[in-house]
Formats: structure tokens, C-alpha cells, sequence
């Protein structure tokens, strides 16, 4: 058995809740650079107001790193980081630790599986609340992403906070919601991408047996439990292990990068706009495809499933644990 032993209580949905806030800050600590680098090559060459083109700065994602690291130092990987964690706080927790609850409230009472059908409008339902509840957190650390180094007279923001109160004043509540529906969109798309693939993938790994040891240990020839659904003491079986976690993660990520980057690069210079380069996000969407065609939807994808890939991966091992560490640490526990 790899990491925590099984408890034999399964988590409340507090502490799924709890878990998945505290995993996506973890994942994000250790993939931000890869996110700061993907917002570049997303917006790198857009034409903005006043009309200018800027020119090739970013090639490749190690190119991106280096070059920020040289002309802007080590910290501009991280700039933006204090919002990317108060995203995580109040987003992961929705759409990730709320998922098996609202699953479980869209599974007809009586059925023996979870079809694909609910599984969707589970991920759609937590991905969609989650956007509303945490876009102004999403937009300022897009806009500090995307920003360059300068100095403390001409920085766009001087703060987090401090950009939280310029752009509400500056452009209204609205410019906090800024890009809200091709948010929702993109992670309507990655909740089903990330947390449906994962669910299932995880679920045929444990079906399949693939993740046994050379006695075979844990099989014993029952089907586990679903991934992230445990309705039973007992239902995290041998199988449900690290080894398992990591493989359906990597693949959840893959799966996501794939679908979701079209609109994740219409959502990046959506929100990363000022005030009237866009009337809203069709005409980004348009601008984009008639500045670079199709092959601009897809701009930083590489950066994009390493950051995603990689983010997924710590985020549901870590996630795994973390319930799994509560739910042996709750009193009174069986």
C-alpha cells in the first residue's frame, strides 16, 4: 500500500471541501511558473489600443522562464501568486470538494451506478457556481500575471488588495466579473475534463486491477468503489493508492489541456483587455481567429498541459491524502 492507510470512515463533505481548497493552493505553489508562463505565451502577440503589434518575445516554455527570470528577475514567475491562492481557497473547494455531494444529489435513489450524464452535470454545476463565487480572484491574477516589471511609479497595481479596489472603481463591480462567461465555459469544460476523467479513469484502473502488486494483493475479485465517491466505511480499497492517483490524474490533465485551451486563451486576453479593446468575448474570440487563425486557439498549450498536467497531478495525490489524513484524524471515528 502506497501513502495513508485507508481509513475506515469516509470523509464528511466538509473535509472534502476543506481538502480540496488546501490541495489546489499546494498545486499551485508548485506549478505558478508554469502558469505565468502560459498567460504570456497567450496574450504574446495580441494586437491591442492603441493599435500596435508587439513583436515575438516568448518562444517555448523554457525559452518564456528564462527570459522572464532575466529581464524581470526570479519573482516575476510568482507574481500574482497571493490572488492564485485565494482562488484556490474558495474555487477548488466548490468545484472539487462539492462534487461527489452534488453528484450524489443528481444520482436517481436507488441506482446502483453513477451514469456519465450525471457525472457531467455534476462537473458542469460545481464548475459554474465555483467561477461565480471566485472570478475577481481569477482576474487579478491574470492581470498580475501578465503584467511586466516596473517600477513602483508605473505598476498597474501596488497590491492584491490594491487591485481589487482599482479595478472596481476604475471599471465597476462588472470589471471584477470581467470575462465570467467564457470563464465558466472554459471550466465547465475542464470540471468535466479533470474531475469526470479522473473519476472515470480512476475507477477503470480500480475495475481493472492494473495497479497490483505482484501477489495481486486487494483484488479479491470485488469492484471498488467509485474515485471520489465513498458512500460505505470501508471504501477506499487497497487499490486506491498513489500509484493509481497519479496515472488517472496525469490523464484527467491531458484530457482537460486538450478541451479546455481554446477557451482558456479567449478567457486569458479577455480578462488581461482594457476597458473597450473588446465590446465582449465573441469579438475576442473573432479578433484572435482573424489575427492568427485556428492555430491561435491553442496558443500555449504546451505550457498550458504541463502546468495543468502537472497541476493535477499534485493536486489529487495531495487531495487523496489530505481527506484521507482528516478522516483518520476525526474523533471518534470507527
Amino acid at each position: 500500500m502506497v501513502g495513508l492507510k485507508p481509513p475506515e470512515v469516509p470523509p464528511t463533505a466538509a473535509m472534502k471541501f476543506v481538502s480540496a481548497g488546501m490541495a489546489g493552493c499546494i498545486a499551485d505553489l508548485c506549478t505558478f511558473p508554469l502558469d505565468t508562463a502560459k498567460v504570456r505565451l497567450q496574450i504574446q502577440g495580441e494586437v491591442t489600443i492603441p493599435r500596435t503589434i508587439s513583436s515575438v518575445e516568448y518562444r517555448g516554455v523554457l525559452g518564456t522562464l528564462s527570459t522572464m527570470v532575466r529581464t524581470e528577475g526570479a519573482r516575476s514567475l510568482y507574481r500574482g501568486l497571493a490572488a492564485g491562492l485565494q482562488r484556490q481557497m474558495s474555487f477548488a473547494s466548490i468545484r472539487i470538494g462539492l462534487y461527489d455531494s452534488v453528484k450524489q444529489l443528481y444520482t436517481p435513489k436507488g441506482a446502483e451506478n453513477t451514469g456519465m450524464a450525471t457525472r457531467l452535470l455534476a462537473g458542469c454545476t460545481t464548475g459554474a457556481v465555483a467561477v461565480a463565487c471566485a472570478q475577481p480572484t481569477d482576474v487579478v491574477k491574470v492581470r498580475f500575471q501578465a503584467s511586466r516589471a516596473l517600477s513602483d511609479s508605473a505598476r498597474r497595481y501596488s497590491s492584491t488588495m490594491d487591485a481589487y479596489r482599482t479595478i472596481a472603481r476604475e471599471e465597476g463591480i462588472r470589471g471584477l466579473w470581467r470575462g465570467t462567461l467564457p470563464n465558466i465555459a472554459r471550466n465547465a469544460i475542464i470540471n468535466c475534463g479533470e474531475l469526470v476523467t479522473y473519476d472515470l479513469l480512476k475507477d477503470a484502473l480500480l475495475r481493472a486491477q492494473l495497479m497490483t502488486g505482484e501477489d495481486g494483493v486487494g483484488g479479491h475479485g470485488q469492484v471498488p468503489s467509485l474515485s471520489l465517491q465513498h458512500p460505505s466505511p470501508g471504501s477506499f480499497p487497497p487499490l486506491d493508492n498513489v500509484p493509481c492517483h497519479f496515472v488517472a490524474a496525469f490523464g484527467a490533465g491531458f484530457c482537460a489541456t486538450v478541451v479546455a485551451s481554446p477557451v482558456d486563451v479567449v478567457k486569458t486576453r479577455y480578462m488581461n483587455a482594457s476597458p473597450g479593446q473588446y465590446r465582449n468575448a465573441l469579438s475576442c474570440l473573432l479578433a484572435l481567429l482573424m489575427q492568427d487563425g485556428p492555430a491561435g486557439l491553442y496558443k500555449g498549450f504546451v505550457p498550458s498541459f504541463l502546468r495543468l498536467g502537472s497541476w493535477n497531478v499534485v493536486m489529487f495525490v495531495s487531495y487523496e491524502q489530505l481527506q484521507r489524513a482528516m478522516a483518520l484524524a476525526r474523533p471518534g471515528r470507527a
